[in-house]
């Protein structure tokens, strides 16, 4: 179990410092597209293409480490994402971390050792055929009402001639992208759980694809949040939704179940408490710590310059340039968008 985590923890290192590495290559960068010229600017800046190789070794890993261990595991691990760059663009960037964001790191990194000790237990998946389809099902139901309720607020908003999105809508596609950001790394699991009750070994490369272009469709529907929603209300729905569909599509559909110790039990639910904790409190610090009264204010260093700085270093451009933006189970999925929204 301990070995699925540490791929867990290199793999989201992995793409995360990965896509900050080509976010900052992209500044002089012109928009990729297919022409040889522009293929081969990107393929000469170090820094994209270093980034680009980091991202892509730990898409692989985490597929390794979805092969080993429940996905109710690794799903909620891997929002330590967040929180390891955090600490790489703190060393690396050189960016402005405050009090609330160290908070956010250290619970993220006590929720991976109390998931670590409490997973020791989890036994095998096994997949049913005949729970998959509830499965889509439920998916696609969930969707239908989410997309009901998001042409309602939309309707309402029109006739009452407001720009800005309401809360509602901010929330709507939050859950959306991380719904489908939990599927993602679901259906890669299936593949290998099928493989191992024997079935063909084609069904890996089918679920990952299928894998790919859930979450590709997930970063869609962030990056239209996003164009006009606050980032810290989008992201941090995406996070949580993302933890918790992995959960519980893990729980309900491959069989997997909660450790039979009590303390094994206690420690496990604990674990995925604190990493959600922790990565609500990196996602939102910078917004807290403007609540926080004035003499604390003055005493603790805000990081209010922090998101600054990266918008800075970052591209000017809302898409992703990196082809392995669709890779699953990436936390940055929460991030990339977020330098393009504050300059909206």
């Amino acid at each position: 179990m301990w070995e699925s985590i540490c791929l867990t923890l290199a793999a989201t290192a992995g793409n995360n410092i990965g896509k900050v590495l080509q976010k900052k290559g992209t500044g002089i960068l012109p928009p990729l597209s297919f022409k040889f010229k522009v293929i081969r600017a990107y393929a000469v800046n170090k820094s994209w293409l270093v980034g680009f190789l980091i991202d892509i070794s730990g898409a692989l890993l985490m597929l390794r480490a979805l092969s080993l261990a429940p996905v109710s595991v690794i799903q909620p691990v891997s929002g330590c994402g967040l929180a390891i760059l955090s600490i790489f663009s703190h060393f690396y960037l050189q960016e402005v971390m405050n009090v609330i964001d160290w908070l956010g790191i250290t619970l993220a990194g006590i929720g991976t050792i109390g998931v670590g000790a409490g997973g020791e237990e989890q036994v095998a998946s096994s997949v049913s055929i005949l729970q998959l389809p509830w499965l889509a099902f439920f998916v696609v139901i969930l969707f239908v009402l989410l997309n009901g309720w998001l042409r309602i607020c939309k309707r309402q908003r029109r006739e009452q001639e407001l720009m800005e999105y309401e809360v509602v809508e901010e929330i709507i596609y939050g859950l959306e992208s991380g719904i489908l950001f939990g599927m993602a790394s679901v259906i890669s699991k299936i593949g290998f759980v099928f493989v191992q009750q024997g079935f063909s070994k084609m069904l890996i490369p089918v679920c990952v694809s299928i894998s790919i272009c859930c979450s590709g469709t997930g970063f869609y529907y962030q990056t239209r949040g996003l164009k006009h929603g606050r980032a810290i209300v989008i992201s941090t729905c995406a996070a949580v939704a993302s933890i918790v569909t992995g959960v519980l599509a893990g729980m309900l559909a491959l069989g997997e179940r909660l450790p039979s110790a009590p303390v094994a039990r206690l420690s496990l639910l604990l674990g995925w408490l604190f990493i959600m904790m922790g990565v609500i409190l990196l996602v939102s610090s910078t917004r807290l710590m403007r609540h926080l009264p004035w003499p604390l204010q003055n005493l603790i260093p805000s990081g209010a310059d922090r998101n600054f700085s990266l918008r800075k270093r970052g591209s000017h451009r809302v898409k992703d340039p990196s082809p392995a933006a669709v890779i699953p189970a990436a936390t940055l999925h929460h991030l990339i968008p977020t330098p393009a929204k504050e300059k909206a």
